[in-house]
Protein backbone atom coordinates (compact mmCIF):
# COMPACT_ATOMS: atom_id res chain seq x y z
CA UNK A 1 0.00 0.00 0.00
CA UNK A 2 1.46 3.33 -1.05
CA UNK A 3 0.38 6.33 0.99
CA UNK A 4 1.19 9.86 -0.06
CA UNK A 5 3.42 11.94 2.18
CA UNK A 6 0.40 13.89 3.37
CA UNK A 7 -1.50 10.68 4.18
CA UNK A 8 1.47 9.33 6.16
CA UNK A 9 1.76 12.59 8.07
CA UNK A 10 -1.94 12.56 8.88
CA UNK A 11 -1.79 8.91 9.97
CA UNK A 12 1.18 9.64 12.25
CA UNK A 13 -0.62 12.64 13.74
CA UNK A 14 -3.83 10.71 14.41
CA UNK A 15 -1.99 7.73 15.84
CA UNK A 16 0.00 10.06 18.09
CA UNK A 17 -3.19 11.68 19.35
CA UNK A 18 -4.63 8.28 20.26
CA UNK A 19 -1.46 6.63 21.54
CA UNK A 20 -1.38 4.02 18.78
CA UNK A 21 1.72 2.88 16.93
CA UNK A 22 1.53 4.16 13.35
CA UNK A 23 3.88 1.34 12.31
CA UNK A 24 1.36 -1.19 13.61
CA UNK A 25 -1.51 0.53 11.80
CA UNK A 26 0.50 0.50 8.56
CA UNK A 27 1.20 -3.22 9.01
CA UNK A 28 -2.51 -3.87 9.58
CA UNK A 29 -3.45 -1.88 6.48
CA UNK A 30 -0.80 -3.64 4.38
CA UNK A 31 -2.05 -7.04 5.54
CA UNK A 32 -5.68 -6.25 4.72
CA UNK A 33 -4.60 -4.92 1.32
CA UNK A 34 -2.55 -8.07 0.68
CA UNK A 35 -5.59 -10.30 1.31
CA UNK A 36 -8.04 -8.03 -0.53
CA UNK A 37 -7.60 -9.53 -3.98
CA UNK A 38 -7.22 -13.17 -3.02
CA UNK A 39 -10.00 -15.55 -4.00
CA UNK A 40 -10.15 -16.79 -0.43
CA UNK A 41 -9.16 -14.65 2.51
CA UNK A 42 -8.44 -17.60 4.74
CA UNK A 43 -5.97 -16.57 7.41
CA UNK A 44 -6.51 -12.82 7.32
CA UNK A 45 -7.83 -12.68 10.89
CA UNK A 46 -4.96 -14.81 12.15
CA UNK A 47 -2.49 -12.52 10.39
CA UNK A 48 -4.12 -9.42 11.89
CA UNK A 49 -4.19 -11.01 15.35
CA UNK A 50 -0.44 -11.71 15.15
CA UNK A 51 0.27 -8.09 14.26
CA UNK A 52 -1.82 -6.89 17.19
CA UNK A 53 0.06 -9.21 19.57
CA UNK A 54 3.41 -7.87 18.36
CA UNK A 55 5.09 -5.21 20.49
CA UNK A 56 5.47 -1.99 18.51
CA UNK A 57 5.58 0.68 21.16
CA UNK A 58 5.19 4.42 20.98
CA UNK A 59 6.13 6.93 23.63
CA UNK A 60 2.63 6.75 25.15
CA UNK A 61 2.64 2.95 25.16
CA UNK A 62 6.09 2.86 26.84
CA UNK A 63 5.04 5.30 29.55
CA UNK A 64 1.78 3.46 30.31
Amino acid sequence: MNLSGEDKRLLEELCGQHGVSHEKVLKLLDTVYEYEFKDRRTGVYDALREILKCKHSTEKERSA
